[in-house]
């Protein structure tokens, strides 16, 4: 939606372009609408048709899918921003035009993901609908889902613990990762690696020192040789480590779908 949304506005698109369905209009005190509005409406409308039409079942996924397809689009239009421009003498704001305009991708990620904090699991009469028909059956998830805002996000079954090891689910948990501390230029993602694969996982910072040697003061030697030193650099890294007397369990367990 939001690439549709994008290269319609730009022209990229046959039969698309900017929504100027508002232009002209008062929009509040001293502006008006006006300028290349994000097509967003193109942009939900195509996606729709395309993304929803891979779920073809009738079950409760299929129904979570469609429900957190929609949340996705409206996430995308709920993060738009008005855009103003100023006009007057000596551009005095005397009047503004102002038109809407996606928001960085990375702000609707952000959006989706307090909504995925924050999703609901759904809880399905598995009794009624096993024992009902395909009528039954639409009629019973249509009356859990009457109560979830399209806003949000919901899923069925809790995620697995991450911090564990389970090669059958293919990951190998967080015993033995190394994370960042310590060092010039983090971002603040790579300065809570320690605190998310380790201590929320109920691991502690081990520190552990490895000494590498390498070739170094190369010389070059007429005709024709290159004769090297052996020089060993000590390398410090942080592992996760269970701790003394304890395994390492998961205390605090993850949200969301799986």
């Amino acid at each position: 939606m939001y690439t549709l949304t994008r290269n319609c506005s730009l022209g990229d698109l046959d039969d698309c372009g900017c929504d100027s369905s508002r232009n002209g209009k008062l929009g509040g005190r001293g502006w008006l609408w006006g300028g290349c509005s994000d097509n967003v409406e193109f942009g939900e409308r195509i996606s729709k048709q395309y993304v929803d039409a891979l779920e073809t079942g009738q079950d409760s996924r299929a129904a979570v899918n469609l429900h957190n397809n929609e949340a996705g689009r409206l996430a995308v239009k709920a993060t738009m921003k008005r855009i103003c421009k100023c006009h007057g003498m000596s551009e005095s704001c005397a009047m503004q035009t102002c038109w809407m305009q996606l928001s960085d991708f990375r702000e609707i990620g952000n959006y989706l993901k307090v909504k995925h904090d924050q999703a609901r699991k759904l809880e399905l009469d598995k009794r009624r609908i096993r024992a009902g028909n395909s009528a039954d059956n639409r009629l019973a998830m249509a009356d859990t889902f009457s109560s979830i805002a399209r806003t949000e996000l919901i899923y069925l079954e809790d995620s697995p613990d991450y911090c564990a090891r389970n090669l059958s689910l293919g990951f190998s948990g967080t015993e033995g990762r190394e994370c960042v501390q310590h060092e010039e230029s983090l971002t603040q993602w790579e300065r809570r690696s320690c605190r998310r694969l380790c201590h929320e996982c109920g691991f502690r910072v081990e520190e552990r020192r490895t000494e590498v040697v390498s070739s170094c003061n190369c010389k070059f030697h007429w005709c024709c040789t290159v004769k090297c030193e052996n020089c060993s650099q000590v390398t410090a890294k942080h592992v996760c480590a269970r701790r003394q007397g304890g395994h390492g369990h998961h205390r605090r367990r993850p949200r969301g779908p799986k």
